[in-house]
């Protein structure tokens, strides 16, 4: 994407810093970790405008970096990754399906909603990446039921294990954003002070 890339990044951190979605303080993270940042993206789908830049800017980046012949599917992770994955698959055209984080005990008693073939190929789509647990329990739920998942993509990865724990499972992670990019392009742009900067950087290395 080259330079265009780069401008979509930064128009990303600015959206991002302009909805609110970035906040400090002490939260306690889904995979248990306490972090002193967090990243609400839940909260983009609120933002129509907001949604529709960053729906877009991933469409353009799954294009370039993974290929729209490269998969068959999009599946989205719930919950905070399924409305992206749900507006990427209606703007390529692709078939939509979600996982669920337990097997239901009523109906079918799936783990994953929509029409899946054997060999499919997958890309899973999601907000965020920390550890990779939760795009990882997705892939085992999918390649048990026949799916080849090859892909991941992410708004942002907070750079915490996570693509290495996808790398073990031969899931190539693409993140539209790092999280140290993140911390350097808001201090570039003044919206955070040093010592938030800092913050962020610590929590990488602290892993």
């Amino acid at each position: 994407m080259g330079d265009d890339s780069e401008d979509a990044k930064v128009e990303l951190c600015k959206i991002l810093n302009r909805i609110g979605a970035i906040q400090f303080g002490a939260f306690k993270l889904t995979s248990g970790k306490i972090s002193p940042y967090y990243i609400d993206l839940r909260i983009v789908p609120s933002f129509p405008d907001a949604f529709h830049k960053i729906c877009n800017i991933c469409v353009r980046f799954v294009k370039s970096t993974v290929g729209e012949k490269k998969f068959d599917r999009i599946v989205g992770i719930p919950v905070a990754g399924i409305p992206f994955a749900a507006i990427v698959a209606y703007e390529m055209g692709k078939p939509f399906l979600y996982t669920r984080r337990g097997v239901r005990l009523h109906g079918r008693q799936r783990r994953i909603e929509g029409v899946l073939a054997p060999g499919n190929r997958i890309i899973l789509i999601d907000d965020l990446i920390t550890t990779g647990l939760s795009l990882e329990e997705a892939a085992k739920a999918l390649t048990a039921e026949g799916g080849v998942v090859t892909d991941a993509v992410v708004l942002i990865d907070r750079q915490e294990g996570g693509r290495e724990r996808l790398e073990r499972r031969s899931i190539n992670l693409h993140a539209l954003l790092n999280i140290s990019d993140i911390a350097s392009t808001l201090a570039d742009l003044g919206t955070i002070d040093e010592e938030q900067e800092k913050t962020i950087l610590k929590q990488v290395k602290k892993r």
